[in-house]
């Protein structure tokens, strides 16, 4: 692996934390500007309504993107009801947690689980000042 900490400035890491900075006060910011947009379109219109304005050269519009999804208790107390069960899928998942406790129970042993881990990672910068103590 290569050294790279002589590309790395003291400027870089500044500028990175300033923007970083920056960039949260604006989502916050911006956040807060939605909200306002929204209320007025609920005043407007309605809260499931879609809406438009113009105001100084600039269109603002409101879409609402309806979405629709199965209650899964009551669609699959449902089914059964009606004697429907191939509409039911059936999922097998491991349980994490039965797992982490048969192997401090010593029900499993690691080498039982080999290959079955999948581990991922991901980078995350982080810049921070360094405050005198």
């Amino acid at each position: 692996m290569k050294n790279n900490e002589s590309f790395i400035t003291g400027e870089m890491l500044v500028k990175y934390y300033e923007l970083n900075k920056q960039k949260k006060e604006i989502e916050l910011e911006m956040n807060e500007l939605k909200d306002a947009f929204q209320t007025y379109f609920n005043n407007l219109v309605g809260p499931e309504h879609k809406g438009e304005i113009t105001i100084s050269g600039y269109k603002l519009q409101r879409q609402i993107r309806k979405t629709e999804k199965y209650n899964e208790d009551e669609t699959i107390k449902r089914l059964e009801e009606l004697q429907m069960n191939d509409l039911i899928q059936v999922v097998k998942k491991p349980d994490h947690e039965k797992i982490k406790s048969a192997l401090n129970l010593e029900l499993l042993s690691p080498t039982h689980m080999e290959g079955c881990i999948l581990t991922t990672y991901s980078p995350a910068i982080i810049v921070k000042p360094i405050t005198p103590r």
